[in-house]
């Protein structure tokens, strides 16, 4: 057996003198560590060619700072498209500066990197207790938020200006990568200044980490959308509820829609390839047997059904073709030309989804990725994203975070269990 070579190291600002204020609490020691691999035959692997098996850092509280709370200024910036929780996040990280290490205000940058470059004219935000009160009652950013870079140089004149000591960054890939760059920019200017990361992709789609807040919302979201096509499918002499839901390189969010409402019939995600004829001879087989289907496609699937060039976004994620209106329209050109009725309904609710609030279980994941975002950054941890692996919550090189995107395994148990629920063909090209 080939032994992935995985380096969970975490980069440290230096040695850590200051203690901590938060008495009582249960500290975590630098050496707590959580086994990544959870098959018992890859363990033993490691262990009989003499190596430790790769471990993530456990995150939480250290009884010793790097930085002197007395003497520290903090900023927080919310980066690419919205996702249910950046709120809560927000309000977490200024809680807990504040009520746990003393320290205020926190200085929250306004419209994403854009807020860490002058020329924009944005107002740097003062968060407080008081002013991030109410915020995780309601959906979106009070910092606002942006998509793509800005110039390296500028934004860590800023944080230099400014006087900042940790930057805490909340966003996707995009964003963790923009944070890298700033993190190697203050290592050129011989800085200490703390930058760590709190996963944000609606999309549970960053390597490494099991859960990234927003993604439970937004299936149980788009389970009562799936819910409501199915009742207009079954309403209907040859219905047919059609939804597309988000997921641009990742079908997460609908493989999970679809397994926690078994009606759905046909799943597409970007990670199984299918052509529009196949696709449409088995749904014809279907609307002939059952007279009803519901359909869940993923944004980034049939990209290659478009004929489109590929070009990018300022994030550097692949503008996609509308692959929702694209199905609508071919399955209501096939059905009419062999003469068969049906009466097509078209949902898409990304928007709705992404804007809303976090449900309960989103909200204390929310809660506590602020938290260990702070722990990590007061212990002088930088150039790392706070995970969640194995029902531990762990810290993660950004390098290892953007290494690759993790995505659903044609043959893997997930897309199996998809399978056996829709019954669709494994094969569809």
């Amino acid at each position: 057996m080939e032994l992935e070579r995985l380096d969970f190291s975490i980069e440290k600002l230096g040695e850590a003198h200051f203690p901590s204020p938060m008495k009582g609490t249960r500290f975590v020691e630098d050496g707590d560590r959580v086994v990544f691999h959870s098959h018992p035959e890859k363990i033993k692997a490691y262990l009989e060619k003499g190596q430790d098996p790769p471990a993530l850092e456990l995150a939480g509280p250290r009884e010793l700072l790097f930085f002197d709370p007395s003497r520290v200024r903090c900023g927080i910036v919310t980066c690419g498209g919205l996702c249910p929780g950046l709120n809560d996040v927000i309000r977490a990280i200024v809680l807990c500066f504040h009520y746990h290490y003393g320290i205020s205000p926190i200085y929250g940058f306004r419209y994403g990197y854009e807020g860490l470059n002058p020329k924009f004219g944005h107002r740097v935000v003062e968060l407080t207790p008081e002013a991030v009160d109410r915020i995780h009652q309601l959906g979106g950013t009070m910092l606002g938020s942006s998509r793509g870079p800005q110039p390296v140089a500028t934004m860590v004149d800023t944080l230099e200006e400014l006087g900042i000591n940790i930057l805490i960054t909340i966003g996707g890939d995009g964003t963790l990568r923009g944070a890298h760059a700033i993190v190697e920019e203050i290592k050129k200017r011989g800085k200490k200044i703390a930058v760590v990361g709190v996963p944000k992709t609606i999309d549970n789609d960053i390597s490494y980490i099991e859960r990234s807040f927003g993604f439970e919302t937004a299936v149980a979201e788009a389970r009562r959308v799936t819910q409501s096509a199915h009742t207009e499918a079954v309403s209907a002499r040859g219905g047919i509820g059609l939804v597309k839901l988000m997921g641009r390189e990742s079908g997460f969010i609908a493989a999970y829609t679809v397994l926690a409402d078994n009606d759905v019939n046909f799943c597409l995600v970007p990670e199984v390839p299918f052509t529009l004829e196949r696709f449409l001879q088995v749904l014809e087989a279907r609307m002939v047997k059952r007279g009803h289907a519901v359909i869940v496609v993923a944004e980034g699937a049939g990209q290659d059904l478009l004929g489109q060039p590929l070009e990018r976004d300022a994030s550097g994620n692949p503008k996609l073709g509308d692959i929702g209106t694209f199905l609508r329209d071919k399955i209501r050109a096939h059905f009419r030309e062999r003469g068969l009725r049906i009466d097509l309904k078209y949902i898409d609710p990304s928007y709705t989804i992404r804007s809303g609030p976090p449900n309960a279980q989103d909200a204390a994941l929310c809660l506590l990725l602020g938290h260990h975002a702070v722990h990590a950054a007061m212990s002088g941890r930088t150039d790392m994203v706070v995970g969640y692996w194995k029902g531990h919550f762990t810290h993660v090189p950004i390098s290892l975070a953007v290494s690759k995107r993790k995505r659903i395994d044609p043959g893997g148990h997930l897309w199996e269990s998809v399978l056996a629920v829709t019954g669709q063909p494994r094969d569809m090209r």
